[in-house]
C-alpha cells in the first residue's frame, strides 16, 4: 500500500504540532479541535464532546452492513520533557512522552486514506478518546453511549512500543496487559519526641513493618502460577529528625491479570495491615481502588489483528506474554469484542522507553499504523 509523501510529511507536521501542544486528561479541547477539523475536511461525520473531549468521526461506503471501530488516545502525560527537539513541550510539566500525539496523527492518516480509496464497505468509527493516563476517558465515553451511537461489531486499537523494533508487531489472544489498582495507607499514631518512643505509638516502625509484609504477598500468597506485581511506590511522614510523626502514608500498585488474584491481593493486603496496627497500637485506613480491569482481547479479534500486522509489517508474531502496564482500552474490549496490537517503534533514533522524559514518537510507525488500519477494514468489511 502506497501513502504519499506528502501526507505522511503533512501527518508528522500534524503530530508535531500535537507535540508542542500537550494537553492533560479531559482538557484536550485544543486536541480535540484539530481532529475534529482534520476529520470533516476528510469528508467524515464528526461528533465531539463524548465522554468530555472525546471525538468520533464517522465513515460508509458501499452497501455493507458491518461497522467497525478504531481507537486512538489524545491525553499527554503531568511530567517535564527532555528530548531538546525543536518540536519540544511548550507546556511546562505537560509532556507527550507515551505517543498518543502518534497515535492521534496515524488514526487521522487512516482516516484519509480510507476517505480517498473507499476499499470497504459498511462503516468506520475512528474513536478519538481523551484521559487514557490514569483517568479512564474510555469508560467514560463508553457510559456515555460510544457504542449505543455508533455501534461496532469490533473495536481495535494500536500503540507504539519502544521493545519492538521499527516495522514489527505483537499481539495475543487473551489478556495483553494488566488490571491497575492503586492503594493509600494512612497509619495513625500520636506523634511525640524521638528521644521518648515508649510515649507514642510509632508510625515509621509500622510503615517499614508494612512495606515488608507487603512485598511478601506475590510470594506467599499468590499460587506460583499466577503472576502479579505489587509495588509500594510512596513513603511519605515526618518533618523533622527529632519528631515521630502523628501520621505516615504508604502509596503503591497492584498490577494482575485474574480478578480471583486481584481479590486475594487486596484481602491480603487488608488483613497485614489489620495486623500491623493491632501489633504497633496504631491505627491504619486503606484506601484501595481498581481504576483499570486487564485489557483482554477476544480470541477472534486478537487473530484478525495479527493477521492483518502479518500482512503489512515485516515481522509479526503473538506476544509470548502479557505486560504489567495497563491501558484503558479494557473498558472498550468489555464492551465490545476487539483486540489491541503493539506496534515497534524502535530504531537508532528512537530508544527511549514510554513515559521516559527523553521518549518521542517515531513517526516512521505512522504509515505503517495507517496500513495496519486499512488491512482491518479490508478484511472485515469486504467489497463485494
Amino acid at each position: 500500500m502506497r501513502i504519499d509523501d506528502q501526507d505522511l510529511a503533512d501527518l508528522a507536521a500534524l503530530r508535531r504540532d500535537l507535540h508542542a501542544h500537550p494537553e492533560l486528561g479531559f482538557a484536550e479541547h485544543r486536541t480535540a479541535a484539530i481532529i475534529a477539523k482534520a476529520l470533516r475536511a476528510a469528508g467524515l461525520e464528526v461528533a465531539t464532546g463524548i465522554g468530555g473531549t472525546g471525538v468520533v468521526g464517522t465513515l460508509r461506503n458501499g452497501p455493507g452492513n458491518g461497522a467497525i471501530g478504531f481507537r486512538a488516545d489524545m491525553d499527554a502525560l503531568p511530567f517535564a520533557e527532555q528530548t531538546g527537539l525543536p518540536y519540544a513541550s511548550k507546556t511546562p510539566g505537560v509532556f507527550h512522552g507515551c505517543g498518543h500525539d502518534g497515535h492521534s496523527a496515524t488514526l487521522i492518516g487512516a482516516a484519509r486514506h480510507l476517505a480517498k480509496t473507499r476499499d470497504f464497505s459498511g462503516t468506520i468509527h475512528f474513536i478519538f478518546q481523551p484521559a487514557e493516563e490514569g483517568q479512564g476517558g474510555a469508560d467514560a465515553m463508553v457510559r456515555d453511549g460510544l457504542f449505543d451511537r455508533f455501534p461496532c461489531d469490533r473495536v481495535f486499537a494500536l500503540h507504539n512500543w519502544p521493545d519492538l523494533p521499527l516495522g514489527s508487531a505483537r499481539t495475543r489472544p487473551g489478556p495483553i496487559m494488566a488490571a491497575a489498582d492503586r492503594f493509600e495507607i494512612t497509619i495513625t499514631g500520636k506523634g511525640g519526641h524521638a528521644a521518648m518512643p515508649h510515649q507514642t505509638p510509632d508510625g515509621i516502625l509500622a510503615a517499614a513493618t508494612l512495606v515488608q509484609q507487603l512485598h511478601t504477598i506475590v510470594a506467599r500468597r499468590l499460587p506460583p502460577t499466577e503472576s502479579a506485581v505489587l509495588s509500594v511506590t510512596k513513603v511519605h511522614g515526618g518533618d523533622s529528625h527529632n519528631v515521630i510523626p502523628a501520621s505516615v502514608t504508604l502509596t503503591g500498585t497492584v498490577r494482575t491479570f485474574s480478578p480471583a488474584v486481584q481479590d486475594r491481593i487486596e484481602e491480603s493486603l487488608r488483613q497485614m495491615c489489620e495486623g500491623v496496627a493491632r501489633s504497633s497500637e496504631t491505627q491504619i485506613a486503606v484506601d484501595y481502588v481498581r481504576y483499570y480491569p486487564a485489557t483482554v482481547n477476544d480470541a477472534e479479534s486478537a487473530a484478525i489483528a495479527l493477521a492483518a500486522a502479518q500482512a503489512v509489517c515485516g515481522f509479526a508474531a503473538e506476544a509470548p506474554a502479557p505486560a504489567f502496564t495497563s491501558e484503558d482500552f479494557a473498558f472498550m474490549l468489555q464492551a465490545r469484542p476487539g483486540a489491541y496490537l503493539w506496534m515497534g517503534q524502535r530504531d537508532e533514533s528512537h530508544v527511549a522507553a514510554l513515559h521516559h522524559p527523553a521518549y518521542d514518537f517515531n513517526d516512521a510507525v505512522t504509515p505503517i499504523g495507517i496500513a495496519w488500519f486499512a488491512e482491518l477494514a479490508r478484511m472485515q468489511l469486504p467489497v463485494a
